[in-house]
Order: C-alpha cells, then structure tokens, then sequence
C-alpha cells in the first residue's frame, strides 16, 4: 500500500511537470496537455485510479493549493494599475459576472436540459476564469496598453468573487432540500435572506482574517523576526493558517482572503517581497500541474458521453454571445478602445477555479441530484477544454489582426544606458529597429532622450519594473551594466518574462574571467551578449579610444571578406582577416532578421549578410563609398589608403566623467 501510494504521488508529479514542459516546448496550451495527460493516466490507462480519487483529502489539497495559487496571482497585482482601468475592472468583476451568470444557467437550462436549480449552479461556477489561465496565455500573447492590465486583474480578482457565488448558490440548495437544517422554512425569503447574510459574512470574514495575517507578516518580514531562508516557508505557514481560518468561520472565504493578501503583500511599502513571489512562482508550476492531473484522473470513461452537439453549441454559446455580450456592456463608456474591447470579449478561458469548484459541488450534492449531478463535471471540464482550446489557439492572431500586439516582438531592451550603449542603441534605431533604454543613473536617461532614444529611469531589480515598462514590442533583453553580479540578478529577475535564450549579458571583467572568482554561475547568468570574452570594459575601453560602430556588407566582393571563395565565415576567419585591429562584433543582419552576437563557437557569417561590429581606430580601415551604400575595407599596413578615414568623434571629458559615475 504506502509503495503504491508513493507511486501514485511520483506518476502525478511527472505527468504535471512533464506536460507544462512539453506545452512549453511545442507552444501550446499548458493546461490542454495536462487535462490529457491526467485523463489518459487515470480512465483510459489506470496509473491512477480515479476510485482512490474520490476522498475529502483531495478536495481539502485542491482548496488549499487554489488559495495559495490566488495568493501568488494577487502578488502580481499593483493598485497604481487601476488609475486608468479601475471602471472596466470593476464593471467585469460585478457586471460582466451577472451577465456571464444569468446567460450561462439560462442556456444550460435551455440547451444542455439541466433543471433550473443546477443551471444556476452551473452558470455561477462558469464566471471564473482564473490566473492559470489568463496570465500564461497574456505572457504568450503580449498585448499593449491597458488590455493586458484589465484581463490580468479580472482573470485574478474574478476567482474568489465567483468561487463566493457558486458557494452561496451550492449552500442555498441545501437549505431548500435539507429543511430540518432549517427549521422548516424553505421558502424563496428564507434562500434570499440566507444570500444576503452569506454574502456578507464572507466578505466581512476575507476582511478581518487578511488584514489581520498581513499586518503579522510584515512585521514578521520587517523586523527581520525569521532568517532568510525561513521567509518563505513561514509567509507560506501565515496564508495556508489564514486561508484555513477563513474557510472555517465561513466556508469558502479563503479564496478572498488569500487573494486580499496577495494584493495587501504586493503594495505596500514596508517590506520586500520579491524573494517571496519567486518562490511562490515556482510552487504554483508544481500545484497546477498536480490539481489538473489529479482532477482529470477522477473522471471516468463514462464523461465521454456528455460531449453531445447540445455541449457544443453550449460551449459556442458562452464563446460567441455570452463572453461579448458581458465585455461590452461591461466596459462601455469607459477608455477601452473597441479593439481591446473585442480582445477582451474573446478571452475567459476557464481554469483550475472552476474545475475544483464543480468537482466539489457534485460531490456534496450526488444525494440531491442522482439523476442530473454526474453530468455536471463532465460540461464543465469541456467548457474547460473548449474554453483553453478556443482562446489559447485564436488569441494570439486575433491580437495582431486588431493591432494589440506584435507578430514577432523583436524589439531590443537595454539595460544600462551608458555613452557606448547609446550609440549602438542609436545605431540600430536609425536603421529601423526597435529598442528601449532602462537605466537608473538620470543623467544617462537625460541624454538618451536628447539622442530621441526611448529610455526610461528606472532600477532594473525593483519589484514593479516588470510591471511599469511596456514589454510588448521587445523580445529580447541585453544587459549592459559593469556589475557582473547586478547584471546577473536582472537577468534571473527578467526570467520570467523573457525565455532564457532571449536574455543577454555581458561577460565578467578580466580579473574574474582569469580567476573564475567572484564570477557567477552560468546557470545564474543570461546568454554571452557580443562573444562570451567580451566584457563591459573591453567595449568602454575601445570605445574611448575612438571606436566606432560600423556595419560591414558581405554582399561586396572584397569587403571584409576578400578571398570570395567561401559561404560561409566563422569567428576565427574573422580574427584572422582583421588582424590587428581590435573588431567586437556585435550584431548579424540577416536579411530582415537582426541576430546577436552571442556564443563565439556559433558565429557565423554568410554571403548577403551585414555585419555590425565596434571597429578600433586604425589606418587599415578604411571607408569606400559605392552608390547609396559604404563599404569599410580591411588593407595591407603597406598598402596606399583608397580612401580617407573620416573623423572619430571622441567623447568629452564631461561624457567620460558621467560614464565612469
């Protein structure tokens, strides 16, 4: 027995983790992969046992991990976001919900045949849909502006505030079917009144039982009352007390409660928390994949039944007139243009909140409904599916069709906004390409705005610059600050907006590159950015020589390549043709596509490509002008200039003593 347990236990951590990484791998949806893997472990193959699946204990695991899930999502939120999408927030979490309810029981009642109590139910468990499920589809997507926003906090706050419906509704048809709990009385005022006085218990209890554990946690985080490495595990100790305590004064408050922590955590002034989202970051990977596996095992082959043409014009019905129909009236007369309204009124997928919720409910209420009850997590879960299939597979394109967001975001962010760093930036902005500035010394940000450079002054590791800066456009991440150990920190604290092949860094300085002291480790750091022994100091130092940034076009005979007998060109054929002269190169324009100079075993140029490269001062270069383009040639030291160099531009004493400050 316990082998089989522990087998059990290591089949669902498996399939979680495995499936999110084979999402990730293949770009799908994460929770369409888990939903399979878990119906196939469990019905279809028998490594789960959807009989052992059935207990209290699982419930009692899946209400835990959902309040810490809507913990972490509320660690997302900041309370600044709101000053130009408050209303449409609030009109979705309040109207949109009573739209999205009354639609939705009234077509399962019409279409799906369900008696009205349980279309009720149905329709209130179906306004959710939840952080696992919007965040990664907005990070897949990346729309601008305040579409991003508005999706995030609804797909967040929206999750207690139906999971508190669908339990007023679930309690209400016990008191009707259960009178003796009640005295007798089972009449429409006795329900009424027993929603009007839940509703308000729950939000009374969320309130005092969140303010009351987050007041505890800050001057435990504040007055440094546990060491670092127990930080985490009592934040997490306080929210699972606090959401526990709050589901026993009153059932199902402890949706609201940790999400009100969440939020309360993330914006106030008096203690970091960045160590503690990452670390809830990561729990939430292995949770949701553990509640999707465990949830889908318990169905049984029978479920398979319920997908009739009926569900699926159910499903067409919640994603073509309800989701619209609630978006727009939600958000009319507010400042949302009509294209973020149509991407909002084509994105609720559904997720684990609504999952765990119907699985629950039929549970308790299998006594009540015999006839009707089991069909109810089979619609769900396919609204579930449909839901993630629709929207994770259309939003995207739908994005770029309304103009919302980039088809390939391959806008370049610096972080650092030193002399050199503008320039290259400058460079690239003047031959059509995308790039933004992040820099937390003013005088930098000062003067790349006066170059017409978008740069922002901001600190690359406070806990709200991946919120403040718009990263739809930018799909790549250079980090170009001296500090190897700071630039190391940006780079994991970018990490989880950037894939990890997209972040770049510099290398470490000579000393560190020569004693390996003091130098990071590799998997804390980004990508070699321009070669992996090309350091911030290389580049300054060639810089303030009078280096120049040039671009070499392979397409002329002659040019930087002159023995025309190869395709192809590695980093030691251009050592090799350069000679003495000091060449960093930077970028690879390849066509339309702008490659980086990253792992030097990798460089290659071929034939038609164009060269960006830091070049030293020397005679050997020099500058050919044919037609529109210049061409810069590598010659013999012996050899009579074809050309004269033009002037390098040396920086001032003023410009040097603000780069070295």
């Amino acid at each position: 027995m316990p082998e089989s347990i522990l087998l059990d236990i290591t089949t669902v951590i498996v399939l979680g983790i495995g499936a999110q990484w084979l999402a990730w791998r293949f770009r799908l949806p994460s929770i369409l992969l888990l939903l399979l893997a878990g119906f196939l472990a469990g019905p279809v193959l028998g490594l789960l046992s959807p009989a052992s699946l059935q207990g209290d204990w699982l419930f009692a695991f899946v209400s835990v991990s959902i309040g810490i899930i809507l913990f972490e999502g509320g660690l997302s939120l900041r309370l600044s976001e709101l000053q130009a999408v408050g209303s449409a927030v609030r009109n979705l979490i309040s109207i949109g919900v009573f739209i999205t309810w009354g639609l939705a029981a009234f077509f399962a009642h019409i279409v799906m045949g369900f008696n009205v109590e349980l279309s009720i139910l149905i329709g209130a468990i179906l306004t959710v849909t939840g952080p696992t499920v919007v965040v990664p589809l907005l990070r897949h997507v990346r729309p601008r502006g305040r579409v991003s926003t508005v999706a995030k906090w609804e797909g967040i706050t929206i999750d207690p505030v139906g999971a508190i419906i669908a339990v007023l509704v679930m309690e209400t048809l016990l008191l009707i079917h259960e009178p003796a709990q009640s005295g007798g009385h089972t009449g429409l005022s006795t329900a009424a009144e027993h929603v009007v006085i839940g509703l308000g218990l729950e939000i009374f209890v969320a309130l005092g039982v969140s303010v009351a554990a987050t007041f505890l946690l800050l001057i435990i985080l504040k007055q440094r009352l546990v060491p670092d490495f127990l930080r985490n595990p009592v934040t997490l100790m306080i929210v699972v007390a606090a959401f526990v305590i709050s589901n026993v004064l009153k059932e199902e408050s402890g949706l609201l409660t940790t999400t009100i922590m969440g939020i309360a955590l993330a914006n106030q002034p008096y203690a970091p928390v960045q160590r503690i989202i990452e670390f809830k970051e990561n729990l939430q990977v292995l949770l949701i994949g553990s509640l999707f596996i465990l949830l889908s095992a318990r169905l049984d082959l029978g479920a398979l039944e319920f997908i009739t043409i009926e569900s699926l014009i159910f499903l067409g019905l919640l994603v073509i007139l309800v989701r619209p129909l609630a978006v727009f009236l939600s958000t009319f007369n507010t400042q949302l243009e009509w294209e973020e309204q149509a991407f909002l009124a084509w994105l609720a997928p559904r997720g684990i909140v609504a999952a765990a919720v119907a699985s629950l409910f039929a549970y308790q209420l299998r006594n009540i409904y015999p006839d009707q009850v089991e069909a109810v997590v089979p619609t769900v879960f396919f609204v579930i599916v449909g839901t993630v299939a629709i929207y994770g597979l259309t939003a995207a394109p739908l994005a770029r069709w309304l103009g919302i967001a980039e088809p390939n975001p391959e806008g370049l962010l610096f972080v650092g906004a030193a002399e050199w760093v503008r320039h290259v930036a400058a460079f690239l902005h003047e031959h059509g390409h995308e790039v933004h500035l992040v820099d937390a010394n003013a005088d930098h940000v000062r003067r790349a705005q006066e170059a017409d450079l978008p740069a922002r002054r901001a600190n690359a590791l406070s806990e709200t610059v991946l919120d403040d800066l718009d990263l739809s456009s930018t799909g790549r991440l250079l980090i170009t600050i001296p500090n190897d150990e700071v630039a190391s920190l940006t780079a994991l604290h970018f990490s989880e907006v950037f894939e990890t092949t997209d972040i770049y860094q510099l290398a470490a300085e000579h000393e560190s590159r020569h004693s390996k002291e003091g130098e990071m480790p590799k998997h804390l750091r980004g990508r070699p950015l321009f070669g992996e022994m090309t350091s911030y100091a290389d580049i300054e130092d060639q810089f303030n020589q009078g280096g120049t940034i040039r671009a070499f076009d392979l397409q002329k005979d002659g040019g930087l390549f002159d023995d025309g007998g190869k395709e192809y060109y590695t980093y030691e054929d251009l050592q090799e043709q350069t000679g003495d002269i000091s060449v960093i190169p930077f970028f690879i324009l390849r066509g339309s596509d702008l490659v980086i100079v990253s792992e030097e075993s990798n460089f290659s140029l071929r034939r038609g490509d164009t060269l960006i490269a830091m070049v030293g001062a020397s005679e050997r270069v020099h500058l050919v002008e044919e037609g529109d383009s210049s061409v810069f040639f590598f010659q013999d030291p012996d050899a009579e200039p074809s050309a004269p160099e033009p002037a390098t531009e040396t920086p001032t004493q003023e410009e040097k003593e603000s780069t070295s400050s």
